[in-house]
């Protein structure tokens, strides 16, 4: 496979380190230069500093602002995560999280967190009091109306997911590196699995016109990053990076 103008697509790295190094690697033998990052990658009880670091250390890579990024930049929070990551930040990875982008598109491509207009909401799925539900699609077109781009790549759910619309519009969630599942109680009590403990991205390359798209599920040592978040009491992490299930606490 040629990858010279492939695109890899990586999200919600939530500060699993060991995932990161993983996906990284596995980017940099099939030498893909270009990657986007979409959200939620220090927000996490594994390594927050370590995984700045790695990432800093890349200029060329682009960052989108997810909801779990912009909480970093408050100055107070009701989370537990919140408590354990924000004292660890310097003013140095403060201020690169602040730079990250909203949304970024180019000529054809689309990369957001949640929607093109929300980082705290799904794009492709919405969460009910009957449970998650995906989104018909009409709803979707009628949403990205005002997205002229035709590939548009969202995170957030944590879930790998290819949607294809009727009006030519390709969405496309990569699943999330460094955190499979998790259970929240807002707006209605759900869970997102992946229903493995995989590291997960995507890649996207464009062949005679068409662009083509490889969801990679990729083995790595996740025993040591649920060892880590368990030493830092955070079983329902340490759960969900095991099974790609989650917690229901």
């Amino acid at each position: 496979m040629n990858y010279d103008n492939a695109i890899a697509v990586i999200s919600d790295i939530h500060s699993n380190v060991y995932a990161l190094e993983a996906v990284l690697r596995d980017i940099d033998l099939r030498g893909i230069k270009a990657i986007v990052n979409l959200g939620d990658t220090l927000f996490g009880p594994i390594d927050p500093l370590k995984t700045a670091e790695i990432l800093m250390n890349r200029p060329n890579l682009i960052h989108i602002m997810g909801n779990c990024d912009r909480y970093l930049l408050q100055e107070e929070m009701n989370s537990i995560t919140f408590h354990y990551v924000k004292p660890l930040l310097t003013q140095e990875i403060l201020a690169w999280i602040q730079s990250f982008h909203r949304a970024w598109a180019d000529e054809e491509l689309f990369f957001c967190h949640g929607t093109p207009f929300s980082d705290d909401k799904s794009l492709i799925e919405e969460v009910t009091q009957h449970g998650v539900v995906a989104k018909s699609v009409d709803i979707l077109m009628s949403e990205l109306a005002l997205v002229p781009q035709k590939l548009i790549f969202c995170g957030h759910t944590h879930v790998a997911k290819s949607v294809w619309l009727p009006d030519g519009k390709f969405i496309v969630n990569p699943g999330s590196v460094g955190l499979p599942a998790y259970y929240e109680k807002e707006p209605f009590p759900h869970s997102m699995e992946a229903m493995t403990p995989h590291a997960r991205y995507a890649i996207a390359s464009k062949h005679h016109g068409s662009w083509q798209m490889e969801q990679i599920l990729l083995p790595y040592d996740y025993e040591l990053a649920a060892q880590k978040a368990e030493r830092n009491d955070r079983d329902d992490y340490a759960y969900a990076i095991r099974s790609g299930r989650a917690l229901i606490i």
